[in-house]
C-alpha cells in the first residue's frame, strides 16, 4: 500500500493535447485528476509541432466515427470552453494518378458514407480543377472531396481544454523527469514521484510518441514507435489562398496547404536517423519535396524555401496505424489512448470523451472494440486503405 499524500480517482501520463482532453472529459465527469508532465509546459511533446489538419475521410469506421464526434465537439468548444478551436471546413481533396488508387478511393468512399460522412463525394479531373484551380493535374485521374474536412488550432484546442480542466479542479504537474509506477501484483495501485505518491487505481498512458517508455515502466512493451515528420515552408507571402483544401497526392503521400499567410509542403518520406526521438530538421529531404511542389502546383514553379522556418515532429505510430484505446488487460488499472499515428490531434475531442466515459461508467458511446490494445496479439489488427 502507499502511504500517500494524494489520493485522485485518475492519474494522467502526459500532457499533449490528447492526455488534456482526457483530464478535461474525466473532470467533467466528476473525478478528481491529476495529470503529470516531463516538459515544462503542455504541448511541447507532438502537439504544437502539428500543421493542424482534420478530416473524417478515412478508411475505417472506428476511424470515420472518431472524426465525426471529434468534430461535433469542435462545434461546440467555443461554448463548451470559452476558446475558438479554428476549425476551418476548408476540405480535403485526394488525388489519385492511377486506377488503382481511384479504386482505393471510392472503396473509402463506401466506408464513409456507410459509417454516416454523406458529404464525402468521387470528384473528376475537371471537379478537382473547380475545387482547387491552383493544382497542375497532369496524370491526375480523379480524386475524393469532403467539405466538412479541414483546419483546426491544436495549440487553441490545448488551451481551451487545459484551462477548462483547471476550472474543474484538475492538478497538473510539470517538470517531472522522474516517476514510478506502483502495482500490488499486476494491479496498478498508484505511482509515486519525488515529491508525492499518488494512490489511485486509474492510471491513463497519454504520453504521445514517447508511449512505449511509458508503458515500460509498468513492465509493458508496447507497439508503439515514434516517426519523424517534416515541414517545410515556402518563402515569402503565400500565393495560394488560405481557403485553399489539403491537398494530398495518393501517389507518394505529397501534400500542401496554407497556414498563416504560409505554403507549408509535407512529403512522409524522412531521411533515417539514429535517435528515434530526434526533431531537428533535416535539409536533405528538402529537395524531393521542393521538386514535387515545384512540378504539381504552377505557382510554386519557383519557390524557394524559408529554411529557418521549417520543422519537424513525431507521430505515435501503431502497426495498423490505428490508436491503441482501453484497458491493458496485463495491468488492470492502466489504461491506453496511444499510437494515433498522426491523427491525435483531430481525434483528441472524442477521445478525451471515451476514456472519459470508460473510467467514469465502463462503457463507451463508441464501440471501442477495434482499438483494443490486445488486439494485435489476437491476429485482429485493423484493415484499411493505405492511401487513407
Amino acid at each position: 500500500m502507499l502511504c500517500s499524500m494524494s489520493n485522485p480517482d485518475a492519474v494522467v501520463i502526459g500532457a499533449g493535447l490528447i492526455g488534456v482532453s482526457v483530464a478535461y472529459h474525466l473532470a467533467q465527469a466528476g473525478l478528481k485528476v491529476v495529470v503529470l508532465e516531463r516538459r515544462p509546459r503542455p504541448g511541447e511533446g507532438s502537439t504544437l509541432r502539428a500543421t493542424g489538419g482534420y478530416r473524417a475521410q478515412f478508411a475505417t469506421p472506428i476511424n470515420i466515427q472518431l472524426s465525426l464526434w471529434s468534430r461535433k465537439k469542435l462545434l461546440e468548444f467555443q461554448e463548451e470552453t470559452g476558446v475558438n478551436p479554428g476549425y476551418q471546413p476548408c476540405g480535403y481533396l485526394f488525388l489519385a494518378s492511377s486506377p488503382s488508387e481511384w479504386e482505393e478511393l471510392q472503396r473509402g468512399l463506401h466506408t464513409q458514407h456507410e459509417a454516416g460522412l454523406s458529404e464525402a463525394r468521387a470528384v473528376s479531373p475537371q471537379k478537382i480543377a473547380e475545387i482547387n484551380p491552383h493544382l497542375g493535374l497532369e496524370g491526375i485521374v480523379g480524386g475524393s472531396f469532403c467539405p466538412t474536412d479541414g483546419f483546426i488550432r491544436p495549440a487553441n484546442l490545448l488551451q481551451g481544454y487545459l484551462e477548462a480542466a483547471q476550472r474543474r479542479g484538475v492538478e497538473f504537474v510539470f517538470g517531472l523527469q522522474d516517476w514510478q509506477a506502483v502495482l500490488n501484483g499486476d494491479q496498478v495501485v498508484g505511482i509515486r514521484t519525488p515529491l508525492e505518491a499518488y494512490s489511485t487505481e486509474r492510471v491513463v498512458n497519454a504520453g504521445g510518441a514517447w508511449a512505449a517508455e511509458v508503458g515500460r515502466k509498468f513492465g509493458l512493451e508496447l507497439p508503439i514507435h515514434p516517426e519523424k515528420r517534416q515541414v517545410a515552408v515556402v518563402a515569402g507571402p503565400s500565393p495560394l489562398p488560405e481557403t485553399m483544401p489539403m491537398s494530398i497526392f495518393c501517389s507518394d503521400g505529397f501534400h500542401l496547404r496554407v497556414r498563416d499567410g504560409r505554403v507549408l509542403l509535407l512529403l512522409p518520406q524522412t531521411p533515417p536517423t539514429t535517435d528515434p526521438f530526434d526533431t531537428t530538421f533535416d535539409p536533405r529531404w528538402l529537395p524531393a519535396v521542393l521538386a514535387r511542389a515545384q512540378q504539381r502546383i504552377p505557382a510554386l514553379a519557383e519557390a524557394q524555401i524559408d529554411l529557418e522556418a521549417c520543422w519537424a515532429g513525431l507521430y505515435e505510430v501503431s502497426p495498423d496505424k490505428h490508436a491503441l484505446v482501453g484497458p491493458v488487460r496485463e495491468r488492470p488499472g492502466l489504461y491506453l489512448v496511444n499510437g494515433s499515428s498522426g491523427h491525435g490531434n483531430m481525434h483528441a475531442p472524442a477521445l478525451g470523451a471515451c476514456l472519459a466515459e470508460l473510467l467514469s461508467a465502463g462503457q463507451t458511446t463508441l464501440d471501442l472494440r477495434p482499438l483494443r490494445p490486445e488486439r494485435f496479439a489476437e491476429g485482429q489488427p485493423n484493415l484499411g486503405s493505405v492511401l487513407l
